[in-house]
Order: C-alpha cells, then sequence, then structure tokens
C-alpha cells in the first residue's frame, strides 16, 4: 500500500466530524471534569483572597467558553443542542445567562470549518466533478458554520449570488452518538437552562435531527415556504437553485442577523423582529402547510429594517391542515377564563389523563400566567417575564409545578409545544412589543372563532 493513498485516508478522516464513539464521549464528558476542575482552582483562589463574585464570575466565563469549545468543535447533535438550549437562555437567572449568553450565541452560526479540499470533495460527491461550471465565482472560505454543515458565498452561472449550504462528512454517526452521550449528561447542561427539561428536549431533537441529514428533505420544505411567501412584502424565503442529498444552493439572503438585533437593536429594530417572528410562527402552517421548527436567532436575518429573511428550513413539522383546530380553541377557552370546558377538552385531547389529581381550578392556575401574551392586543415580552415562568413551573415547592408534573402532553402536540416555547424564548430575548394575540386571532384555527 502506498504511502500516498494511507495519507489520503487520513486526510479524509481528520476532514471528518470526529465521530469515534469513544473520543467523542471524552470530549464531552470533559465539560462535567472542566467544571470540577475550575471550582477547585476557584476554591484556592478564594483562599489567596480574591472575592467570591470575582471567582464566581471567572468561573461562569471560562465554562461557558469551554461549552463553545467542545461542541462547536464537535459540531453534530452536541452543536444541535447547544442551539436548542441558547433559544431558553432567556429563561436564566441574569446572574447565570450572562456568561453562558455569548458562548451560546455563537454556537447559532458558527464552527471550526471544513478545510478547502473537504469541501471541494463534497462538491463532487454531490454535483460531480464538474460542478465548477455550474459557477462564475466560488469562496472557498464558508461564510457560516452551522451544526451539521456550513455555507458558502458563490455566484450562480446566471449571476445570481447564491448560497451553498454542504454537510460536514460523517455528521449522521456524529449525531445519533452525541444525543446518545448527552442525554447522560443532561443534569449538567440543565444548569444551563433551570425551568427546562432537558431529556424531553433531547428525544425530541433525535426524532427530528435525522431528517435534517437528507437535504433534499430541506429543499423541498424550503421550495413550499418559497412559494407561500413569493412576493411577500413582510417574510422572505429564498428559492432553491439546485439540491442533492448533502448539498442545497438557494438564492443569497442579505441582511442583519437576528442575534445583532437582540444584542443591538433599536427598540423600533426590536419590535419589528417580534412582530415578524411571530407572524412566521402563526402563518407558515395555513400559508405552506409546514411550521419552521428550528426558531433560533442564527436561522433569521432583518432586511432592509422591515422584513424577516429565513435561511434554514432543515427542521420543519408537516401540518398540511394547518394548527390543530382544537388547540387554538382550548387556548381561546383558557384565555377566557373558562375553567371547566378547558379541563373538559385538555381531558378529551389527552393533556389530562384518567386518574390524575387535578381538577379546572388547578389546571387554570397553571395556565393562566403562560397566556399572559394572548390577553392584550399588544404584549412586551421580556426576559423577566420569561424567568418568572420559568421559575414557578420549575420550583419543585410551587403549586404549578406540581400541576405540571401531573399534566401530559400528546406526542403529536410536542414539537408545537417546542416550537412555540422557542419563539416566545427569542422574543423575550429581543424584549419585542407585538401584536400577538392579533396573530393568533388571524392565522390560528379555533383560536379567532371563540
Amino acid at each position: 500500500m502506498s504511502d500516498s493513498s494511507t495519507n489520503g485516508r487520513r486526510a479524509r478522516r481528520r476532514d471528518e466530524i470526529p465521530q469515534r464513539r469513544l473520543a467523542r464521549t471524552a470530549r464531552l464528558a470533559s465539560l462535567p471534569l472542566g467544571v470540577a476542575g475550575r471550582a477547585t482552582v476557584g476554591l484556592g483562589r478564594r483562599v489567596t483572597g480574591r472575592s467570591a463574585a470575582e471567582v464566581q464570575a471567572d468561573l461562569q466565563a471560562r465554562t461557558a467558553e469551554q461549552v463553545f469549545t467542545v461542541l462547536g468543535e464537535l459540531k453534530g447533535g452536541a452543536m444541535k443542542f447547544g442551539q436548542a438550549l441558547s433559544v431558553f437562555e432567556a429563561a436564566l437567572p441574569e446572574e447565570n445567562a450572562a456568561p453562558y449568553r455569548e458562548a451560546l450565541t455563537k454556537l447559532q452560526e458558527a464552527a471550526p470549518p471544513m478545510p478547502p479540499a473537504t469541501v471541494r470533495r463534497v462538491l463532487d460527491e454531490q454535483f460531480g466533478r464538474s460542478w465548477p461550471e455550474r459557477f462564475r465565482e466560488f469562496d472557498d472560505v464558508p461564510a457560516a458554520a452551522a451544526s451539521i454543515g456550513q455555507v458558502h458565498r458563490a455566484v450562480w452561472s446566471d449571476g445570481r449570488e447564491v448560497a451553498v449550504k454542504l454537510q460536514y462528512p460523517g455528521a449522521g454517526p456524529a449525531l445519533m452518538s452525541d444525543l446518545t452521550q448527552l442525554t447522560r449528561l443532561s443534569r449538567l447542561f440543565a444548569r444551563l437552562s433551570p425551568g427546562l427539561d432537558i431529556k424531553p428536549l433531547l428525544a425530541e431533537l433525535r426524532d427530528r435531527v435525522l431528517e435534517e441529514l437528507d437535504y433534499r428533505l430541506e429543499a423541498e420544505a424550503q421550495r413550499a415556504f418559497a412559494a407561500a411567501y413569493a412576493d411577500d412584502p413582510q417574510i422572505v424565503a429564498p428559492r432553491v437553485v439546485a439540491s442533492a442529498p448533502k448539498a442545497i444552493v438557494s438564492e443569497w439572503l442579505e441582511g442583519r442577523q437576528l442575534s445583532s438585533v437582540i444584542s443591538g437593536g433599536t427598540q423600533a429594530e426590536r419590535d419589528t423582529a417580534g412582530s415578524l417572528l411571530a407572524l412566521l410562527h402563526y402563518s407558515a402552517p395555513a400559508r405552506a402547510g409546514l411550521l419552521h421548527a428550528d426558531p433560533h436567532p442564527g436561522n433569521f436575518r432583518l432586511i432592509d429594517g422591515e422584513r424577516l429573511g429565513v435561511i434554514d428550513f432543515g427542521a420543519v413539522a408537516r401540518l398540511p391542515e394547518g394548527y390543530p383546530e382544537p388547540l387554538g380553541r382550548l387556548t381561546r377557552m383558557a384565555v377566557d377564563g373558562d375553567a371547566d370546558r378547558v379541563f373538559a377538552l385538555m381531558r378529551e385531547l389527552g393533556f389530562v389523563l384518567p386518574g390524575v389529581d387535578v381538577g379546572p381550578d388547578d389546571v387554570m392556575g397553571y395556565l393562566s400566567p403562560i397566556l399572559d401574551p394572548l390577553r392584550e392586543p399588544t404584549f412586551t415580552f421580556t426576559r423577566d417575564w420569561m424567568r418568572d415562568q420559568a421559575a414557578r413551573i420549575a420550583d419543585p415547592r410551587t403549586e404549578a409545578a406540581r400541576v405540571g408534573r401531573l399534566l401530559n402532553l400528546p406526542p403529536s402536540y410536542l414539537l408545537i409545544h417546542r416550537v412555540t416555547l422557542g419563539s416566545i424564548g427569542v422574543l423575550c430575548q429581543l424584549g419585542a412589543t407585538a401584536p400577538y394575540r392579533a396573530l393568533a386571532e388571524q392565522w390560528q384555527p379555533g383560536f379567532g372563532d371563540g
């Protein structure tokens, strides 16, 4: 066997996502070990005279950086989980949230890129060796990198600017290995997002993430969104130019990243972005038969200060009939305070199982504060409101926590529930004032009929 072929295989292995189970598990295991090690060092520094506050701030900053480094380098399911967590950071107490916010936000669009040789190998495999003839220009340096792929800017043969999304080699085995190992480390990650039940989130991610590996499914969903919002003055979904199992070429979408609006946008920009995000959430099932199911800020752009651009369609919920009508009807009953009818419908739909020790007043006490955004024509979403809800539901000493543990979430509603919470989390990060009730009345079947 020649040295050149051996070296070629070694280079190819280095280019792929680290996927040997023991190696990836060791990297993930370094997170709790690193936290423990820093805590020991922190104790030593405190003894030598540094204040507790200084030591704690240093520990949190270092932990956040390690979370980003490990999850970002592993890509795959580890980074996908980090992106999902970043949506919920608005629920963290501020003293815990601040050190992690920057690191988790980085996960939304940043990861160590593939080398140019690997990029060209993927393009060869997906479009054939003559792929350069389809482009006037192709930038080897990625414009963005995410959990299972990275995006390159290019110019198509007809002169259109395009985004070329390529999947990392080895992404599939990495995804499954990561999600299995992360389930075992859920207690550690629960510290980053108290009030969020991590294990169901991981289980649901596992169910959905395999679909994201087939870019043909993503291209199909993107085409449906692009057709539904063609020439729409508020929502922009770029058209697909070409697709393959592990590559998508679509029209380039220029705009300000939503994470930038969160960190430094004016209040007007925040309100506009929040209102448009809520519009997308409510209208997409009715218009496209799909729910955009990955509402982290890295997937959105604010265009010209007045339109919302959507750039990732890998995770969707297929709702060909739109939102389930009973869900809208149930929500409207709850907003109107009709406890008996709410309880009866929840039992009918499977939210309250037979023999469970809860009654109508218990259920309304649990639901009522969560429905605040739907009580008035507009609502201002804030981190404080989100934290209050998370604390109320998560604190085992509260009645809301007791009731929440007894309620059931039917599988058919699980993804809708997660995406709704995720969208609200982003609205709270924006601090946006939005016409949430009006959008529900216009687009959610059953809600506007009350």
